[in-house]
């Protein structure tokens, strides 16, 4: 449940992230408390904790952006203890117990089992470390998060399905619903948000809760899919994140479709944008994870800093958990990616180069839209 008046203003077709968030958690506040004691100088140890590497987003993004605003902030005396879990909420424990044990300041945590990790988390607040829950909003003694809006992100996808339907509602529309994975809390409101596009204007015909997010899992799901439902009669594909969507059009390749229904997508991964040139893929959501791992930063230095307006300035949302209420939040907008955007969006913010997008094999895809 987030208190703060949601951002539904943004619009499926806006091209750029200059999206203000005055009033909703602004970015970059650099006040500092008059009578606040700072509990720490610089020379602060951050566990990073990161849930999986199927994504590229965590490599690519998350974790070098999060380190070296860490360094930052803290006049590059300030340290980065990171581990990635594998996917492993059991790996993840015990990495988070080896944080706990060495003593570090703070722990950021994008859990991969949200509700399994809250034991962890008490342990963390009982040994005196604060945790920020980063991306997904871990249960347990949070005391901050940073994260997407989740329900917003569901209804960009939803509503970007109903335009590339033509727009119309047409219950008679066949939509196979590929969600992520049911230990994600994340998924659940990207699946309340894309519903609250989709009910009533189209048809469920399948849904799936996809273990690990992995896309394997979505490729077996849309196969059963396909063979219930039939390749013909499935009129577009909700699927919650990019690497599912390469799963998904695998699987209707496999079963001999050629002209490939709209299918969505989240994370803007490189492979995705590719598919979305050459019309495989009919769009995903551009999330600027540069901006939520520095703000994260940002807000963990505040923390242990003592500085209370910054981290207040930061953090003017409020969301609960199935185990605790009113936690300081801070959620970032997001943008839906089509054809019509690339050069506005992940190539104007520098995530990628043309270069890298028209490889030879898209060449005359980038050529068509004008990517050049």
């Amino acid at each position: 449940m987030i208190s703060c008046i949601r951002r539904i203003a943004i619009s499926v077709a806006a091209s750029t992230m200059t999206v203000s968030l005055v009033g909703c958690g602004a970015l970059g506040a650099s006040e500092s408390s008059d009578g606040a004691s700072p509990s720490k100088g610089d020379d602060i140890t951050v566990g990073l904790l990161l849930p999986e590497t199927a994504n590229t987003r965590y490599e690519q993004f998350d974790h070098p952006y999060f380190e070296k605003k860490i360094a930052s902030l803290t006049r590059e005396q300030g340290k980065v203890e990171y581990a990635n879990a594998g996917a492993s909420a059991s790996k993840q424990t015990e990495q988070m117990q080896k944080m706990i044990d060495a003593k570090v300041d703070a722990i950021v945590l994008d859990a991969v089992d949200a509700h399994a990790i809250a034991p962890s988390v008490q342990k963390a607040e009982d040994a005196g470390i604060p945790v920020i829950a980063y991306d997904r909003l871990a249960e347990g003694p949070i005391d901050a998060y940073i994260s997407f809006d989740n329900e917003l992100v569901g209804e960009v996808q939803g509503r970007s399905l109903i335009e590339a339907l033509g727009g119309k509602t047409d219950t008679s529309d066949k939509i196979v619903m590929m969600n992520g994975s049911p230990t994600d809390p994340n998924a659940k409101q990207f699946k309340a948000g894309a519903m609250s596009e989709l009910n009533g204007k189209v048809t469920i015909a399948q849904s799936f809760d996809t273990k690990d997010w992995a896309p394997e899992n979505a490729e077996a799901n849309m196969a059963e899919a396909i063979e219930a439902i039939g390749a013909k009669n499935i009129d577009g594909v909700y699927s919650a994140n990019d690497g599912m969507a390469g799963g998904i059009i695998d699987a209707l390749e496999e079963a001999g479709v050629t002209d490939l229904p709209p299918i969505t997508g989240q994370d803007a991964e490189l492979s995705a944008v590719r598919r979305i040139v050459a019309g495989e893929q009919y769009m995903s959501v551009y999330k600027p994870y540069p901006q939520e791992a520095e703000s994260a930063a940002e807000m963990v230095v505040a923390y242990l800093q003592g500085r209370d307006i910054q981290f207040d300035a930061l953090t003017r949302d409020r969301v609960d958990s199935p185990s605790n209420q009113g936690i300081p939040a801070q959620l970032v907008p997001v943008v839906a990616l089509t054809k019509a955007n690339i050069k506005d969006t992940v190539v104007a913010d520098g995530f990628y180069k043309v270069s890298d997008i028209c490889t030879p094999k898209f060449a005359s895809d980038c050529a068509e839209i004008g990517l050049k």
